[in-house]
């Protein structure tokens, strides 16, 4: 009987988190560990402070799932959101396996975020388009189509107003320029109308730490599309991780985020 306990590793802007998740019921078994993110966030640095979560969870030789700020194909960066751009063209999953001792499986981190919302969360059972945004240092996104997901489709960077998108209506944002919830909800509802244009959603899902705060911009967006948080909140990260590095250590041949989970594939 295979072990569904996984390592999932939300790496950040500002932090990188791990826990030890159950992928089959998405559930948390540890506490979470919270590490600053180095800054200038390079390579060489950020991987240690993944291995120094790894040996708080003596996790060397086992699997492990990261979400990380980036588009990720095969493994490699392909791009470089809120950390160094010397991580361009670096084999993630190799780096990481290279200082950890661990089987890794990478992917975009809002990817890892919609997979939970999808498999454990308020998308479950949900077929259509969803899509996910994850607010925090930049915006993120995950879409996913009757419950398949859409890799890399890193909505946040559309330009809107003549900017990145994310630049204009981040939860860093508001708080560099010191904007109220009004003035940013606004930003933020501008960014949702777009993204409901172009894609005609039947549900959008807010993930990351500014899902938290729903309750003080609420008010402020205005779409005909419905607009809730996602349950696991900033958790997200982890636990899809978690399920991304179980899933392509045992499943690699499927297809990513079918409902309604892991039994699909006992």
């Amino acid at each position: 009987m295979r072990n569904t306990t996984v390592l999932g590793i939300d790496v950040g802007g500002s932090g990188i988190k791990g826990a030890l998740v159950d992928v089959m019921s998405g559930e948390m078994l540890t506490e979470r560990i919270r590490l600053e993110t180095p800054q200038p966030a390079m390579p060489d640095s950020m991987a240690e402070v993944v291995a120094e979560i790894v040996r708080e969870f003596d996790w060397e030789g086992k699997v492990l799932g990261c979400g990380f700020p980036a588009i990720v194909k095969g493994g490699v960066a392909r791009s470089a959101a809120n950390i160094h751009h010397s991580w361009i063209g670096v084999n993630i999953e190799a780096l990481l396996e290279e200082v950890t001792g661990c089987r890794v499986h990478a992917l975009n981190d809002a990817d890892a975020a919609g997979i939970a919302a999808m498999q454990f969360g308020a998308g479950r059972d949900i077929l259509g388009t969803v899509i996910l945004i994850t607010i925090g240092s930049g915006l993120g996104s995950a879409l996913f189509t009757d419950g398949f997901l859409v890799r890399n489709t890193e909505l946040g960077h559309i330009f809107l107003n003549g900017m990145i998108a994310e630049h204009y209506a981040s939860d860093a944002t508001r708080k560099q320029l010191e904007l109220d919830w009004e003035e940013w909800g606004g930003r933020f509802n501008q960014f949702l109308n777009h993204v409901e244009r172009v894609f005609s959603p039947d549900l959008i899902l807010l993930g990351g730490g500014g899902s938290k705060k729903y309750e003080f911009y609420q008010e402020y967006l205005h779409l005909d599309t419905k607009v809730i948080p996602a349950k696991l909140l900033n958790q997200a990260g982890i636990i899809g991780a978690a399920f991304f590095g179980y899933h392509q250590e045992h499943f690699p041949e499927k297809g990513l985020g079918v409902h309604p989970g892991l039994q699909d594939f006992e």
